[in-house]
């Protein structure tokens, strides 16, 4: 025993003593706090009326109003929706640094098959309504041993016939068995199911069921006899009670003195393989009637308890969550007190009442009012008899109730057609149903992904783990994470298409965005040829091949035209540089040519004078003048070319016989 231990073993103590005084302390925990309040909780979602019901003593009307039932089942249709509606409720992620996914892909439909045949979805219904009417889900997971059959065919003397059997084989399956919270106990101070000191499964079951397990050598072969009756663990405690081969059975999951076990000859057996001497240890312990039928250490390799449970809405600090009946509890209450009221009213003002002198009536006579009834009197039946009446019913009970309703869907969230009239069945504007199904979709996903986080993934993931470890040839031995997905409830989905619609209309069907938001309605229909109308939509959208290869080859010949448009304006271009440098040079020669020209026509006419100075110097002027009128031609635009004009005649020899050079 170590130092920290603060509650020292009593001499002798056995292992079953232990288990079972942890169970009675955890049992009286649970009577005193919770007890009660369960069991109201289950009598308004039963609509089972009790005499600890009443809302005064001078009621007589049992009535209970269906707007919790209403509000518990609407939520819990709208977890399994959301949880199953798709049919893909799980996904499995492997490690990012693995880029093999084929193992991934296998596991997937492995256990995808096996839940299946298991059963799981039901099982997990189960688990929301408990949670929905007592605030917490509570499920075991079971390992089972089955035999597999099928239709087989085998040769025979020699190959000449041929039998006709089946083949057996021998299969585990891990199944999740639903646990009413009346029957499940967990350490008071702790939170979750894996900070507890242990949990414990507290439940009568047949005794056929033990006795098989002794037979197959699971549990210990003592004599255990008949369970005493006990109506707190007791599955519907308004049925009258079975007392025959039942025993009471309780499981405990959790750690357990060392030494006990040991004492008990239980197997303590060191799956990780460390060293491991602490004061506690991880176990399984089985009572029947407080007989111990099985005690061993932790057979699972991860060393997890087979127990998963949720809050439907988490309290803080403690393990036992928030239901819907917890929710709607008060305005339930007041709506039920409102129509019994009205009610007994109602016999008061309906059924006819007479009131009667009692000296004059016949002695010996029974006064009743009904049809047909003759009444005796001594002397004038309208002054011995007198019809009595309490007025009438107000109307206004009608709108209270009406009230208090929506008050019951407010308070849980819960939302149909009846249940938040005004808002949601047509009496208020798009916008008002927008934010009205908002907050509804809102407290869906909160209660959603608790749920997931806390019950779906950990039971995928222990699943795994138990099919590894017992179905190694079927189930490889791998590190996996496991990721639970869910889809849209039937609110969230029906308020999806809506917005969708409105967005459809705004579009043209040659839009690109068209064909995805059709495929998206389609998507969020609750239809059952769903899938077989979006395959259609998506051979729809891919292309014809023929139609593709036209398209491709007219786009070869657009781009093939559009580059010879582009040579040919390049060609251009290239001339028309040509040519602007062409000219260019042609106006950087002409000055030159000029001068050139000039001293020709100096040269020529200094070849051809008499040396007169003066006569060179005017024909030298009259040279310049004609070189500049020539280069202001060549400069100035060129005009459209004028008709032909007669040829000048040669001009005649001056008087005086000079033969000088004209004036140009």
């Amino acid at each position: 025993m170590s130092d920290f231990d603060d509650e020292p073993l009593m001499m002798g103590e056995s292992l079953e003593g232990w288990v079972q005084g942890k169970v009675d302390e955890w049992r009286d925990h649970f009577e005193a706090n919770y007890s009660e309040k369960f069991d109201e909780y289950y009598r308004l979602w039963r609509g089972i009326w009790a005499a600890e019901d009443k809302t005064r003593d001078s009621e007589r009307s049992r009535i209970i109003s269906p707007a919790l039932q209403q509000a518990v089942e609407s939520s819990v249709a709208e977890m399994e929706e959301a949880t199953f509606g798709r049919g893909k409720w799980f996904d499995i992620k492997d490690d990012y640094q693995d880029q093999d996914t084929a193992d991934i892909a296998f596991l997937r439909k492995q256990l995808d098959y096996d839940f299946k045949k298991s059963k799981i979805r039901k099982q997990v219904a189960e688990c929301l309504i408990n949670a929905a009417v007592f605030g917490t889900g509570v499920g075991e997971i079971v390992l089972s041993e089955e035999n597999e059959m099928a239709p087989a065919t085998q040769p025979i003397m020699g190959g000449d016939l041929t039998a006709v059997g089946v083949n057996i084989t021998k299969r585990n399956y891990v199944k999740l068995r639903p646990i009413m919270p009346k029957n499940f106990l967990i350490d008071p101070v702790a939170t979750t199911v894996e900070d507890a000191l242990g949990v414990a499964i507290d439940e009568f079951v047949g005794a056929h069921h033990v006795e098989m397990l002794q037979e197959q050598g699971v549990y210990r072969d003592v004599m255990i006899g008949t369970a005493a009756p006990d109506s707190d663990i007791e599955a519907d405690d308004d049925l009258t009670m079975y007392h025959d081969d039942k025993v009471r059975l309780v499981k405990y999951y959790g750690l357990v003195p060392r030494d006990l076990l040991e004492d008990s000859d239980g197997e303590v057996e060191n799956l990780t393989g460390d060293e491991d001497t602490g004061y506690y240890v991880e176990a399984i312990v089985v009572l029947g009637n407080g007989k111990l039928l099985k005690a061993e250490a932790n057979p699972y390799m991860m060393q997890d308890r087979p127990i998963v449970a949720f809050p439907w809405d988490v309290v803080p600090s403690r393990f036992w969550g928030r239901g819907v009946c917890e929710k709607g509890y008060n305005s339930q209450k007041a709506l039920d007190a409102e129509l019994r009221a009205r009610i007994d009213a109602l016999a008061l003002t309906v059924h006819p009442m007479m009131a009667m002198d009692a000296t004059r009536i016949p002695r010996g006579t029974r006064p009743e009012i009904k049809a047909g009834k003759l009444l005796l009197t001594n002397g004038d039946p309208r002054e011995v008899l007198h019809p009595f009446s309490f007025g009438q019913v107000g109307q206004i009970t009608f709108a209270q109730a009406q009230a208090l309703q929506q008050m019951v869907q407010s308070s849980t969230g819960a939302a149909d057609s009846t249940g938040v009239a005004g808002q949601i069945n047509g009496e208020a504007t798009a916008a008002g149903i927008s934010m009205s199904l908002g907050a509804i979709i809102k407290r869906h996903k909160r209660t959603l992904i608790n749920f997931q986080e806390s019950f779906l993934i950990p039971f995928v993931e222990k699943a795994a783990w138990r099919y590894m470890q017992f179905e190694p040839e079927v189930y490889p031995v791998k590190d996996y994470n496991f990721c639970a997905t869910s889809s849209l409830g039937i609110v969230a989905r029906e308020y999806e298409v809506t917005q969708l619609v409105q967005l459809l209309q705004t579009m043209s069907p040659e839009s690109p965005a068209y064909p995805i938001l059709i495929q998206s309605i389609v998507e969020n229909m609750s239809i059952s040829n769903r899938d077989d109308i979006i395959a259609t939509l998506k051979q729809a959208q891919q292309p014809n091949p023929q139609a593709q290869q036209a398209q491709q080859q007219a786009q070869q010949a657009q781009m093939a035209f559009q580059a010879a448009q582009t040579a040919t304006l390049q060609a251009q271009a290239m001339e028309s540089q040509a040519r602007a440098q062409k000219l260019a040079i042609e106006a950087e020669l002409a000055p030159r040519e000029v001068e050139i020209d000039k001293i020709k026509a100096v040269s020529a006419n200094m070849d051809k004078g008499d040396g007169d100075e003066k006569e060179f110097e005017r024909k030298l002027r009259v040279a310049e003048l004609a070189l500049k009128k020539r280069d202001q031609d060549a400069r100035r635009p060129q005009q459209p070319t004028p008709a032909p004009m007669a040829q000048p005649q040669p001009q005649q020899e001056l008087p005086n016989g000079n033969n000088s050079n004209p004036v140009l």
